[in-house]
């Protein structure tokens, strides 16, 4: 019994000393990699804006500003209704109507549009709009003008996401490029017509 107590005892010693001269290496915790979760671009979005739009005859200096001989100012509605597939393209339709105008012709108007579109930050987009239209005009005050045309447009534009969700928006597109019609200020001529709409959208 003796022998086996002083075994037990000279077993205890080495252990002690094995762990008094050795390194204790302190524990770390094992890193976790969290994966970030990727933004859903795709969407719905619906807007609406107003359109200050031209339409002028060939050789007409154009105006926004001021009536001009040759032009025709009108302020329009615009609605908008488009799907963002990502952040690089989404389709567009838009329907405008007049509400107030300078002295001869009403307007209504529908295009659809494909949108490529670039990110520049986080809140802030610029876009082309490339598709096709059909704008009518309709005189007013005994104009006799009754012109229903319709082909291909383009624009270009800027957007800014004020808060999540909600964008602000404004561009320019050209409507029609040298069309033939039989009256409008003058009789036998060629018009062009452009428009600048301002604007909010809300997507989905």
């Amino acid at each position: 019994m003796k022998k086996v107590t002083r075994t037990l005892l000279a077993m205890m010693a080495v252990s002690n000393i094995s762990f008094a001269g050795g390194d204790f290496t302190e524990a770390v915790e094992p890193v976790v990699v969290v994966p970030v979760a990727e933004v859903d671009h795709s969407g719905f979005y619906l807007g609406i804006g107003l359109s200050a739009v031209l339409a002028y005859e060939d050789g007409v200096s154009r105006n926004y500003f001021k009536h001009v001989s040759g032009q025709e100012r009108t302020g329009d509605l615009a609605l908008l209704a488009g799907y963002d597939f990502n952040e690089y393209i989404a389709v567009e339709a838009r329907y405008l109507t007049t509400f107030t105008h300078d002295d001869i012709l009403e307007r209504t108007m529908w295009s659809v549009y494909v949108k490529p579109q670039y990110p520049v930050t986080e809140e802030f987009s610029i876009y082309a709009l490339l598709g096709y239209g059909d704008y009518q005009l309709d005189g007013v005050n005994n104009s006799g003008i009754d012109i229903d045309e319709s082909g291909f447009q383009w624009g270009l534009g800027a957007s800014y996401e004020v808060i999540e969700d909600f964008y602000m928006f404004v561009d320019y597109i050209f409507v029609a490029d040298n069309v033939d019609v039989p009256l409008f200020f003058n009789p036998n001529v060629s018009i062009s017509s452009d428009a600048i709409t301002a604007g909010v959208t809300y997507k989905f």
